[in-house]
């Protein structure tokens, strides 16, 4: 276990190294781009593979316990240990990116992106990956910083290199906003870690915020906060987001989406929360505020965008989607309580699932039809894909009732809860706010649905093929292949959420507590 977990973290950098390097002899294929592309799809085939034994091997009956560890001295002056390990909580986080870079990298092999070749391209995925699944197994503060700041460069390129119109000054803004974050939220890891003594994030949760003193623990939850908020993306630091995801390419919308926000909100869960407690309970009603005024903004931006006229584009649509969607998870973790910390992690996973998904289809209609605007998909061209591809059309329609929280699919469970969790939220917090929270919060998914079902109905339904024009191409095999897994597990997770919940609750109930369960 301890052996799968380093080559899980560690593997996809190897993968990289060797990507940049020629292919041997036997491998090449039909022609280098080829062999390189081949390579990712293995790389992170393995990761996958290695992901779903852990997975398999983990210890359901204590998912609070931290499994598979490694605790090695790196740098002593500091204190700082290469220290690995995986809960409840981490586990599912963990499977959910290896799954989508694992479809990326599928996708990418058939599909790749218009622009420079692919090893720089297949490097940087894996690298990206890298980061990503260390910032969710790490367990000393100044490696998570470490890892939390790794995928920065490489989805920076992605965007800048291999993006669509406007892709530049999309990842300046990007790299821009989140490293302005980071160096804030630094200062709040090493201010805990010079205080407290320490940097492992172990000790630090089961002493609970005992060892800081309040004002220590306000400015701790302040900076730290500031940094993850603006990687969630916690309105009205999201300004980033939308022109990134447009920018971006299909595969680099869905890693951006299904995995990198999570960080932000992981963060909050594994490192605020527990740690600073006191803290905590001061800033909580505002960022449950915050979290709810992103909800209603997200959809308000996404109804202007997909009305007639307003010349919206459905990837940035989406994107704004993602603002909302992000705001019940940070409801949830502002209750403090078991219900609405679980909602959140919830909500994260069938985000990832969901909103990858998305992206996915929209970027399949845009190879299509050459845009991504909705009044052209909506007009005159004969969008309706119910009539011109129906499985792509009848796709697009389930990731959108699922995107709004249809009963019986993923989406449902994760938004109920934090609703239910600011409804009793935590000692010590206001009721009465939460419960205008947990109001402002269910108008949210009325408008949520609302721009979901006039998106189906203009893209799926709207605007008559003209005569003697021919169909387009429908779903691809190789479409179908990276699609299928996350239609699957949306439904599965919608049916059957115990799988998860049963996972992430006993090791929530100890984080709360202090390690003491």
């Amino acid at each position: 276990m301890q052996f799968l977990l380093a080559l899980i973290v560690a593997g996809p950098l190897l993968g990289a190294a060797a990507a940049l390097l020629p292919a041997p002899p036997g491998l090449k294929g039909k022609s280098p781009d080829q062999a390189v592309l081949r390579h990712g799809v293995t790389v992170t085939g393995v990761i996958l593979l290695a992901a779903i034994v852990l997975a398999l091997g983990f210890d359901h009956d204590h998912p609070s316990t931290m499994q598979a560890t490694t605790d090695i001295s790196w740098i002593r002056a500091l204190d700082v240990r290469i220290h690995l390990g995986v809960d409840g909580i981490s586990l599912p986080l963990l499977v959910l990116t290896a799954l989508l870079t694992f479809l990326c990298a599928l996708y990418s092999y058939f599909k790749m992106p218009t622009g420079p070749s692919p090893k720089g391209f297949v490097a940087l995925l894996l690298v990206l990956e890298s980061g990503t699944l260390a910032t969710f197994a790490v367990l000393d503060l100044v490696l998570f910083f470490l890892a939390f700041e790794m995928v920065l460069i490489p989805m920076y390129f992605l965007i800048a290199r291999w993006g669509g119109e406007g892709r530049r000054g999309a990842a300046w803004k990007f790299i821009l906003y989140t490293l302005l974050g980071s160096v804030v939220m630094l200062l709040g890891l090493l201010l805990i870690g010079v205080k407290a003594g320490t940097f492992d994030m172990l000790a630090l949760a089961t002493d609970n915020g005992r060892g800081l003193s309040t004002s220590v623990q306000v400015t701790a939850v302040l900076a730290i906060g500031l940094g993850l908020a603006v990687k969630t993306p916690m309105w009205p630091l999201h300004s980033w987001l939308p022109d990134a995801h447009t920018a971006a390419p299909t595969v680099g919308s869905v890693l951006l989406a299904g995995v990198l926000l999570k960080m932000g909100t992981y963060g909050f869960v594994r490192i605020v929360l527990p740690i600073a407690p006191d803290g905590m309970r001061t800033f909580a009603p505002y960022l449950a505020a915050f979290a709810v005024a992103g909800i209603v903004y997200g959809s308000l931006a996404c109804l202007a965008l997909a009305r007639p006229g307003a010349k919206g584009d459905l990837k940035r649509l989406i994107a704004y989607s993602s603002v909302g969607h992000m705001g019940f998870v940070l409801l949830g973790i502002a209750t403090m309580t078991p219900t609405g910390v679980n909602g959140a992690l919830f909500a994260n996973i069938a985000h990832g699932l969901v909103t990858g998904l998305l992206f996915f289809l929209v970027g399949a209609v845009k190879d299509r039809y050459g845009t991504a605007d909705l009044d052209t998909l909506a007009g005159a061209t004969g969008a309706a894909l119910y009539g011109r591809a129906p499985r792509l059309g009848a796709l697009l329609a389930f990731a959108a009732v699922a995107s709004l929280g249809l009963p019986g699919l993923a989406g449902f469970w994760g938004e109920m809860l934090a609703l239910f969790g600011a409804f009793e939220p935590a000692a010590g917090l206001s009721r009465p706010a939460f419960l205008t929270f947990m109001a402002i919060g269910a108008f949210g998914t009325l408008l949520t649905a609302a721009y979901l079902l006039v998106v189906v109905r203009r893209v799926c339904m709207g605007g008559a093929r003209p005569a003697g024009e021919a169909s387009i191409a429908d779903v691809q095999g190789y479409e179908f292949a990276a699609w299928t897994p996350l239609v699957a597990l949306t439904v599965l997770a919608g049916l059957w959420p115990a799988v998860l919940l049963g996972l992430t609750d006993p090791a929530v109930q100890k984080l709360l507590a202090g390690g003491t369960q």
